[in-house]
């Protein structure tokens, strides 16, 4: 009997001893840097805890071959954070023998190769206002690869009577993040504190302004104007309202979808500011269908050519194989980002309700817009765990920089985590 109990001790302790060691598993990865194409060496590597407020649970410095290594002391959801030269870049910490490894740029005030690939600005009324939703992709094109950052890395000029409501900001690879606008010389004037990356493919760097401006119905007079050169600027308007270019712009109408007006302007360069004077009212359409009944701009995306009539001289480029960079007119439903961290964890359940196997219904969009053929339900899972992390990362940045409520936070993770733990359990 005393033999058995030993045995049964002994099995017991073997089993915890396994369970701490494969809770304990490390965490390991080399870091890049793509603008020199060497290992890069003595940044520091962070394992953050998600569901612990970002709290930082191990610490690594990389070696001379960039490499480093992380405990990881549990089976809570992890990112792992690398700074160099004081720009920050994120990957979800891997599972099992995956490899973490980064890719980091060398950072400077100001690079070459960094311009406004389209700043399309979707206008209509509410209320006694104009409600405005002006978006900018901003591409980095810079050789070699560098990142773009410093206090005004990006400066935006709005209406001096313009009220902000909320503006936001997304990494090539990565989620919106909520940000606060820096207010910037005149008024009007305004700059972001957010790094531009070197572009991830066809993905770029985007920035969202919404805002409003007194309107009595009767016209308003806008002077865009941009801080560096942007290849075309857009305006997106209902069907009955209508635009008059002034002064020496050249808004021509370009029309893409029977449900709204568009007018383009190209080559828009810093130091001349465009005009246009909306009249009317209306709203734009949030849920429309193009004569063929296939959702509006479903199927539209960047050509990745700064030829305008490659791709169509649409925003967003012409119709063809849908890619990450979202077409701006899907977007014209205003873009709303307070709400998507309920939205994704509304769509993570609906994906977690699916029968293991069960066929795809065709193509979908994820967060940012892409269009892409569901996977295997196991790839599922792990893709969407990937996002759930980003997003309450994205979710705790917002806390610290105070750009969300107490309550809205308290709200929006409760329903994050609680989708997160249902996708574990279904991954597990």
């Amino acid at each position: 009997m005393k033999s058995i109990q030993l045995l049964l001790r002994t099995v017991a302790l073997s089993l915890l001893f396994t369970a701490a060691l494969a809770q304990a598993a490390p965490v390991t990865g080399t870091v890049t840097n793509k603008t020199t194409g060497k290992p890069a060496a003595g940044d520091t590597v962070v394992l953050v805890d998600v569901q612990a407020g970002m709290g930082e649970v191990a610490k690594a410095t990389t070696d001379a071959q960039g490499h480093y290594s992380l405990a990881k002391p549990g089976n809570s959801n992890y990112l792992v954070k690398v700074t160099h030269q004081g720009a920050t870049y994120f990957i979800g910490a891997p599972e099992g023998n995956a490899s973490g490894d980064l890719q980091v740029y060398d950072v400077a005030a100001k690079v070459d190769g960094v311009s406004i690939d389209e700043d399309v600005l979707g206008i209509e009324t509410d209320n006694g206002q104009l409600r405005v939703v002006e978006r900018y992709i901003v591409r980095n094109t810079s050789m070699p690869p560098r990142t773009q950052w410093r206090q005004r890395s990006f400066e935006v000029v709005l209406p001096a009577e313009a009220m902000v409501a909320s503006v936001s900001a997304q990494r090539p690879a990565g989620l919106p993040t909520n940000l606060k606008l820096d207010p910037d010389g005149p008024k009007g004037h305004y700059s972001f504190n957010f790094p531009i990356q070197p572009d991830n493919g066809d993905k770029a760097t985007l920035f969202q302004i919404e805002y409003t401006v007194p309107y009595s119905g009767e016209k308003f007079t806008f002077h865009p104007q941009v801080s560096i050169p942007a290849r075309t600027v857009w305006v997106v308007l209902p069907k009955s309202m209508s635009l008059a270019s002034g002064g020496d712009s050249a808004f021509q109408s370009s029309p893409q979808d029977p449900a709204v007006q568009t007018f383009v302007s190209r080559s828009a360069v810093p130091g001349k500011a465009l005009e246009f004077t909306i009249t009317g009212s209306g709203s734009l359409p949030r849920d429309t269908e193009t004569s063929g009944g296939q959702q509006a701009g479903a199927g539209m995306g960047t050509s990745g050519s700064d030829d305008a009539s490659a791709a169509g001289g649409k925003p967003g480029g012409g119709i063809g194989n849908p890619i990450a960079t979202p077409d701006p007119l899907t977007k014209y439903k205003w873009w709303i980002l307070a709400g998507l961290a309920l939205l994704l964890a509304a769509g993570a359940a609906f994906l977690l309700r699916k029968q293991p196997g069960a066929p795809a219904a065709g193509a979908v969009q994820d967060a940012t817009g892409q269009s892409f053929a569901p996977a295997t339900p196991a790839n599922r899972n792990a893709s969407l765990l990937n996002v759930l992390k980003e997003e309450l990362f994205s979710l705790e940045s917002e806390k610290l920089s105070g750009t969300i409520s107490a309550a809205d936070y308290d709200e929006v993770k409760a329903a994050l985590e609680t989708v997160l733990k249902r996708a574990l359990k279904r991954n597990n």
